[in-house]
């Protein structure tokens, strides 16, 4: 299984990127998937994070802001980041809980490799 981030980059202040996440692999079903951050020198922090259910969980700093979503069919997920600000400068990571077997009992915890957003003020 692995997880592709795209959709980081230079963006100035006020800026309305769109973070995509991809999984691809032996996938019977994904549970939970999630965006997290890391800026420099601080640790990597939870953003936010949606159920299969649908059900979303947003950190403060960015409720009302970013929107998180996901494309069941397409096993991706994506976060719409709007009114950017400097201090959400940070490498972005994707995880997701994926049951790699039919009877369910193999489920894991995957990572993307980061995608860094970078805001200009």
């Amino acid at each position: 299984v692995q997880l592709q981030a795209s959709g980081g980059g230079l963006v100035q202040t006020g800026g309305s990127p769109r973070l995509s996440c991809t999984a691809s692999g032996t996938i019977f079903s994904i549970d939970a998937i999630s965006w997290y951050r890391q800026a420099p020198g601080k640790q990597r922090e939870l953003v936010a994070s949606v159920t299969s259910t649908g059900s979303t969980n947003y950190a403060g700093s960015v409720k009302g802001r970013f929107t998180i979503s996901r494309d069941s069919a397409q096993n991706t997920v994506h976060l719409q980041m709007n009114s950017l600000k400097p201090e959400d400068t940070a490498v972005y990571y994707c995880a997701a809980s994926i049951v790699c077997s039919v009877d369910g009992k193999a489920e894991y915890v995957y990572w993307g490799q980061g995608t860094l957003v970078t805001v200009s003020s």
